[in-house]
């Protein structure tokens, strides 16, 4: 029996984000999202808080961890600018999600963290981008990335993880459509 690759697997997860982002420009993804978060918020309401399965994000858990995740982002990206080939240190998502309690976080608290950081790391990128992109930091889990594939990761998670709330939803609605 095969073992899994590790750095094969996490190398299918960075193709995987890049896909979701396509050919879109990273700054204008980044820049949309807490729009789109917004919008989804109100128009899940009350049931932004539902697990469509046991195990799975509501639309809640969902932007908890986009918020965690530029949380994690923001450190990544200064280390890269700072510092000559940090390392940068990976997380485990469920983790963070459960451990810190997110089921009790208001949604539009998550929110106003989760914008107020964007804003900052897209004004470090506009300050740093063009000149920065190259700058490297070394991944534990998935070797050296620069500013530029960083950044263009965070779009395509964005995109990802909105999706996934967007199912959440759904499956939560069809669920009790179904009652």
């Amino acid at each position: 029996m095969t073992q899994p690759d590790p750095l094969a697997e996490a190398h299918a997860y960075q193709a995987s984000l890049l896909a979701a982002l396509g050919d879109d420009d990273p700054a204008l993804v980044q820049a949309g999202t807490p729009e789109v978060i917004r919008a989804l918020l109100a128009e899940a309401g009350s049931d932004a808080r539902i697990d469509p399965e046991p195990g799975e994000w509501s639309v809640a858990g969902c932007i908890a961890h986009l918020t965690d995740g530029e949380l994690v982002v923001s450190t990544r990206y200064r280390w890269i600018v700072a510092e000559e080939q940090p390392p940068i240190v990976g997380y485990d998502q469920a983790l963070w999600v459960a451990n810190l309690h997110h089921a009790d976080d208001a949604p539009d608290d998550l929110l106003a963290l989760f914008e107020a950081l964007r804003v900052a790391n897209l004004g470090l990128w506009e300050r740093f981008g063009a000149t920065h992109g190259d700058r490297i930091g070394l991944h534990s889990e998935r070797g050296p990335e620069s500013y530029d594939l960083t950044f263009r990761l965070a779009a395509g998670h964005d995109r990802v993880h909105l999706a996934q709330a967007r199912r959440a939803l759904e499956s939560v609605r069809l669920s009790r459509s179904r009652s």
